[in-house]
């Protein structure tokens, strides 16, 4: 209810915000998201679906993935290049836009490439620190990719609403892996990336732990305050953004005892879940160190 209060608020302040609500009315992780593509069917629409961790994105960049959709009807969905996400990674990869310590396959969960919290750090840092901060991200275009019969993390898609109507909306299963692979393959479609747009992923939840230890967010609010202390209406905006913020951890307590509109499916624990979850805190502090020393870092060479 935290989280429903910011958005309200969010929606209240600004017009353009259209709160759209969990059509059955179930919070169940990812398989709630599935039921969100039957409203995403309007004729002569495009849609935009974002991560609510795509932590930064380049000036200019909706505007730029719109035209790209436009201007490439033939695409089922179409991506912008996306830094942190392991086909993405692999793309710059190939292209020698970034130099890593050997050759990664190809693999949207690759063990390294989607997987390792580590390699996050290294690659949000080799990011930041040469691209955001000097403003050369521009600098890591690649142009437009083709890709088919393969998945691939939707971090940032774009679809045509008269596409998506021909199916009435209904995605089975892993909205991933129809969306980026099995849907485009059986219509003998393929899809894109406009890899002339970047925006940066935060975290997959196998990077999520490590990332966090690192303040690699805080990293990005950095770059983005800075950025917007240069325009009156960003600034505006995140100032509005800030006080909802605070508002609501001001509240939390509060705020965490209404009834929520949703109905909760418990969580399925794995057996590792279990024995975790009954570990005590000094025991996993030292998995968590072990498993660290196989692999720190050194991923990225230039």
């Amino acid at each position: 209810m935290a989280d429903i209060e910011f958005f309200k608020q969010m929606a209240e302040k600004y017009s353009v915000i259209n709160l759209i609500w969990q059509p059955d009315g179930v919070v169940n992780g990812n398989a709630s998201i599935n039921a969100f593509y039957k409203s995403c069917v309007e004729p002569e629409t495009i849609y935009f679906k974002l991560d609510d961790d795509i932590i930064w994105m380049e000036p200019g960049l909706i505007e730029k993935m719109v035209s790209f959709r436009v201007d490439n009807p033939q695409y089922f969905v179409v991506s912008p290049l996306v830094i942190n996400n392991s086909l993405s990674t692999y793309l710059l990869q190939v292209e020698n836009k970034i130099r890593l310590d050997k050759y990664y396959q190809a693999s949207s969960s690759h063990p390294v490439l989607w997987k390792s919290g580590y390699f996050a750090k290294e690659l949000h840092q080799w990011f930041i620190e040469r691209y955001l901060n000097t403003g050369k991200w521009n600098t890591l275009y690649i142009g437009k990719k083709e890709m088919g019969m393969t998945r691939f993390s939707i971090n940032a898609i774009l679809w045509f609403g008269d596409e998506m109507r021909k199916f009435d909306g209904v995605v089975p299963g892993d909205d991933e892996e129809f969306m980026s692979c099995i849907y485009p393959t059986k219509h003998g479609m393929s899809n894109a990336w406009n890899g002339d747009a970047i925006v940066a992923h935060f975290a997959f939840f196998t990077q999520r732990e490590q990332l966090d230890k690192w303040h690699i967010l805080e990293r990005y609010g950095e770059v983005c305050c800075k950025n917007f202390a240069n325009s009156d209406k960003m600034r505006g905006y995140y100032d509005a953004v800030q006080d909802a913020m605070t508002y609501v951890k001001r509240n939390e307590a509060e705020l965490t005892q209404r009834k929520s509109p949703y109905r909760s499916v418990p969580a399925k624990i794995t057996w590792r879940g279990r024995i975790k979850e009954y570990l005590p805190e000094a025991v996993r502090e030292l998995l968590l160190i072990r498993y660290d020393l196989k692999r720190q870092g050194g991923f990225i060479v230039e």
